[in-house]
Formats: structure tokens, C-alpha cells, sequence
């Protein structure tokens, strides 16, 4: 069984590899690399005949290489249109996007995501190829291409997850000296929205750029309270959407912004300096295993083996 498969796993790779160098070599003959005389006369004539280009002939697949290229692109296209729809979480996806601060769409982050699955998949069919040919092929073996796509298709969510998760600390870490500078800019008498646009100016980093998005939204007619709710939800740390909340009804009630921000920016460090107490107790915790599993039996090993020893040589 394991000779039968070594064999069909042999056949495989030297069929690819056969077919690979013929098409290359098709591919660059002269007769088949050629383009087409009316493509080729094309851009000299166009301006007379057919300025737009509507009427000029679809490149004929004689070329191989084209032709492999075009059939991947049409069976990827199809095989990407049937199931992304079918993953679903669109609304949830793209929220998680905004958070992260890529810029790519739900639909093109499922066709990334897809595309790493399809590659890690391969990777693993050329793992079980190569264990074939080395002799140490098993049954389980046939499982890797399976394995590797799960792993790629998960691995990019989780990717994503922690994009997230760092975007969201380096916020809460931004949080108290953007609202301090919001706050230094009002006492020095200038509006809510000037002082906006000063922040998204001067600062630099996540909420700075995100400051710059509700200067954008209020200098094409939108709101600056509309704006940063929009902004709060949009960023998803409740910190910021406390803050926002805050800043909004002390705006609305005419409360004096300035000692609202310096309020606001206290509370969002006693809530950071709460945060980092507690990720220190969760690493303290975590670093017990390397103390109790790897310090801890050397030690014990340094201090009974020279005694075990002399025992033995008495």
C-alpha cells in the first residue's frame, strides 16, 4: 500500500513538473507568444476606427500561458461568488475591519481569507507529496491538506482578532493625553470643533486619525455631536465612548468642557493603570508554568543527581 502510494505520489509530482515545462516551452515560441496583428496595429489606427476601444477583438487564448491565467481567473471568480455568501457575517466582519483600521471591505477580507485556506491546503498536499516520497507515508497523512486549509482559513480571523485587540490598547493608551490637549485647547478659548481640528492636526496615532475622520465628516456638513457618536461606535473602546458620551451632554447642558475633559481624561487613566494591574496578575500567574514545570525540576535535578552519584560510586 505504502510502495502503491510512493508510486502514484512519484507520477504525480513528475506529470506537473512534465506539464509545467511544456507549457513553458509553448509559451515561448515565438508562433504562440505572438500577438495578434489587428491588436498589434491596434493603437496606431484606434483614434480613426474606434477611439473607445469597444470594437477591438478579445485577445485569442492561443497563447498558453494566457490561457491558463484567464481559466484560473474564471474558476477562482466562480469558486469565490458561490461561497463567500455562504460564510456570512458581513455586518459583524466589517465592524471588526473598522476597528482594526484596514481598510479593505467584508467582501475582499473573505476572498483574502479564502485565498490563504486554498494556498495553506496546497502546502500540505505538497507536505503528503514529499512524505511519499520519502517513505514515511501514513494514512493520517492524507489529512494534512485538510488540516493546513482550516488552519489558514482560522488563522487569518485571528490575525484579525488580535489587529484589533492591539489597535484597541493603543487607543486607551492615546485616550488621556488626547483629551488633556482637548481640553488645554478649550481653556484657551477656542470652540469644540476648532479644537477637533487642532488635535486631529497635532496628534498622531489611532485616535488622532480617527479625530481626523470627524473633521472630514463636519467639514462636509455632518454634525460634530453626530460625528463623534458616529466615531464612538465606530471605535468600539469604552473608554471613548464614554469619554464622547460625556463631552456630548456637558456640550448639550452647557457644562464647561474643558473641566469635563480633564474629569474624563483622569478616570481613563485610573482605568488604564487598572488595566495594566490586572494583565500583571494575569502574568505573574503565567509565569508560574515556566517556574514550576522548567526552573523548578532543573533545580531539583542539579541539587539530588550529584548525591544519586556518589551513592552509586560508594
Amino acid at each position: 500500500m505504502t510502495a502503491a502510494l510512493t508510486d502514484a505520489a512519484i507520477a504525480v509530482l513528475l506529470g506537473t513538473v512534465l506539464g509545467s515545462g511544456l507549457w513553458s516551452i509553448l509559451a515561448a515560441l515565438p508562433r504562440w507568444s505572438a500577438p495578434q496583428l489587428v491588436r498589434r496595429i491596434a493603437p496606431y489606427v484606434r483614434d480613426i476606427t474606434d477611439p473607445a476601444g469597444t470594437s477591438l477583438p478579445a485577445p485569442a487564448l492561443i497563447d498558453p500561458a494566457a490561457g491558463l491565467t484567464a481559466l484560473v481567473r474564471v474558476g477562482w471568480r466562480a469558486f469565490r461568488r458561490r461561497l463567500v455568501p455562504l460564510l456570512g457575517g458581513t455586518t459583524v466582519l466589517a465592524t471588526r475591519l473598522r476597528r482594526a483600521g484596514w481598510k479593505a471591505d467584508a467582501e475582499r477580507f473573505r476572498e483574502r481569507q479564502l485565498a490563504l485556506a486554498v494556498g495553506a491546503a496546497a502546502l500540505g498536499a505538497l507536505v503528503t507529496i514529499g512524505l511519499a516520497l520519502t517513505g514515511r507515508f501514513t494514512i493520517p497523512s492524507l489529512l494534512l491538506p485538510i488540516v493546513f486549509g482550516v488552519a489558514g482559513f482560522f488563522g487569518t480571523d485571528v490575525w484579525l482578532t488580535q489587529a484589533v485587540n492591539r489597535r484597541r490598547q493603543r487607543i486607551e493608551d492615546e485616550l488621556p493625553t488626547v483629551l488633556d490637549f482637548l481640553a488645554l485647547c478649550l481653556a484657551a478659548g477656542e470652540s469644540l470643533h476648532d479644537a477637533v481640528k487642532r488635535t486631529a492636526s497635532v496628534g498622531v496615532g489611532a485616535l488622532a486619525g480617527e479625530l481626523r475622520a470627524v473633521t472630514v465628516e463636519t467639514g462636509t456638513g455632518s454634525n460634530l455631536a453626530t460625528a463623534l457618536a458616529a466615531a464612538g461606535e465606530r471605535i468600539g473602546v469604552p473608554g471613548v465612548s464614554r469619554a464622547f458620551d460625556h463631552l456630548l451632554s456637558a456640550l448639550e447642558r452647557g457644562a464647561p468642557l474643558a473641566a469635563v475633559l480633564r474629569d474624563q481624561a483622569t478616570d481613563a487613566r485610573e482605568d488604564r493603570k487598572q488595566g495594566m494591574l490586572d494583565q500583571a496578575g494575569r502574568k505573574e500567574v503565567t509565569m508560574l508554568f515556566p517556574l514550576v514545570f522548567l526552573i523548578l525540576p532543573l533545580s531539583v535535578l542539579l541539587a539530588v543527581f550529584p548525591g544519586i552519584h556518589l551513592l552509586r560510586l560508594g
